[in-house]
């Protein structure tokens, strides 16, 4: 006898990356937020980056999303990560304990080593030692929430023990992934990520079904998986418009790429190539159920997670895709809307 599986859970992934000041970032962020909750998604995520205004737009997660909190009501709030190695962990487990209580039990919290190892120094840190000091400040949140004694004696106020089930580990490789299970921690697995070194055709799902393996094999008895696959998903109406935005975005993906002497990685590619090379989902609804009906790791995710970065398209094609994947990809790829909620088009 077979299990039925269950809905697969819709979210949003902004990284507040619009073209505009940061006020209005934070502005515009928020009103897709909205837009996603009013569409039935179950969750909407942010991630925090610290001095790089090209690679994300967030350095204060809690803070953004407790203006989020005030302004919906049932989607869940993620943080898609926090930078835990950078953080002093009693203050993360306040702020975190806080936010949950202000926003009726709605705080999702993603944790992980993060990508800008610059970001290290200007902290005082040593990047050498960041999955150590990810263990060691994972220890203490969880202690924390949970009202256990801290160091000196002292216990966490307000003591939240239910933020305990609602951590996520964001990670790269295998080794990552079995210590998120090991932990019974959600897994977070990124929209792309490079190739080893010798196979730089390997597929996004050749990478990341062995993550999923190890996870699972670490994962406690009795504790449910949580996989949150993060994908780049832009529908449009008009394939030929989904790839002219393309084809801005990814070019001022080039642009900042040679800034950094990154500009190997995409040199010489076309639009199509880097769509390819990115994992990129992009046009119309049906263009994007094929490609993600062709992505396993999907089959074996409880939370597929979408955004339009690397495309970062203007704020009013956002809206639309959000719209779109609503409305007709998600459905078919085993998602349930909420009965309460209903998409609505923007004007």
């Amino acid at each position: 006898m077979t299990t039925a599986r269950p809905p697969i859970r819709l979210g949003f992934f902004t990284r507040l990356l619009d073209r505009t000041d940061a006020a209005e970032r934070y502005r515009l962020a928020t009103a897709q937020i909205v837009h996603a909750e009013r569409c039935g998604y179950d969750s909407a995520w942010v991630a925090q980056h610290h001095f790089h205004e090209d690679e994300g737009g967030l350095p204060a997660p809690f803070v953004f999303l407790a203006q989020v909190a005030a302004q919906t009501t049932r989607i869940r709030l993620g943080t898609g990560i926090v930078t835990l190695p950078l953080e002093l962990p009693i203050r993360v487990a306040e702020d975190a304990a806080v936010l949950d209580l202000m926003s009726g039990g709605r705080l999702e919290v993603g944790v992980g080593p993060g990508g800008n190892l610059s970001a290290y120094k200007a902290f005082d840190c040593d990047s050498d030692e960041r999955t150590a000091l990810l263990v060691r400040h994972h220890r203490v949140l969880l202690d924390a929430w949970a009202g256990r004694p801290l160091p000196g004696g002292d216990r966490l106020y307000p003591p939240n023990p239910a933020l305990v089930g609602r951590v996520w580990q964001a990670t790269f490789n295998i080794d990552g992934a079995r210590r998120a299970g090991a932990a019974g921690d959600g897994l977070m697995l990124s929209r792309t990520q490079p190739r080893p070194a010798g196979e730089p055709h390997l597929s996004l799902p050749d990478i990341q079904n062995p993550m999923i393996d190890a996870y699972l094999q670490a994962l406690p008895p009795g504790r449910a998986p949580r996989i949150l696959a993060s994908r780049t998903v832009f529908v449009a109406d008009d394939r030929q418009e989904a790839l002219e935005l393309a084809e801005a975005g990814l070019a001022r993906l080039r642009e900042r790429f040679a800034a950094i002497g990154r500009s190997g990685f995409v040199d010489g590619m076309s639009v199509h190539d880097q769509i390819a090379a990115m994992d990129i989902h992009i046009g119309t609804p049906d263009d994007a159920i094929a490609s993600l009906r062709a992505d396993t790791t999907l089959a074996r995710a409880t939370d597929l997670t979408v955004q339009c970065h690397s495309i970062d398209p203007p704020h009013r094609f956002i809206l639309r895709s959000i719209e779109l994947v609503a409305e007709a990809v998600a459905p078919v790829l085993g998602w349930v809307r909420d009965e309460g909620s209903a998409v609505e088009r923007v004007a």
